[in-house]
């Protein structure tokens, strides 16, 4: 199970946009362990929107060409 489910990631992402705080205060306020979590969250909530905060770890297989 993720650390940070995808409510939490969006809750803390539209605070920073919002001009609620820096990372730090943020980081500090949700208790999250790096603001640098926020700024890669933030990065790719503007990329990809609600899909950037989505956890995605797929197994990739590949065939032997």
């Amino acid at each position: 199970m993720a650390k940070y489910d995808f409510e939490f990631k969006k809750k803390v992402v539209l605070a920073y946009l919002k001009g609620e705080g820096g990372r730090n205060f943020l980081a500090e306020k949700y208790g999250i362990a790096s603001s640098q979590h926020i700024i890669e969250w933030v990065n790719n909530y503007n990329k990809f929107g609600d899909d950037g905060l989505k956890r995605s770890r797929k197994k990739e297989s590949y065939s032997f060409e």
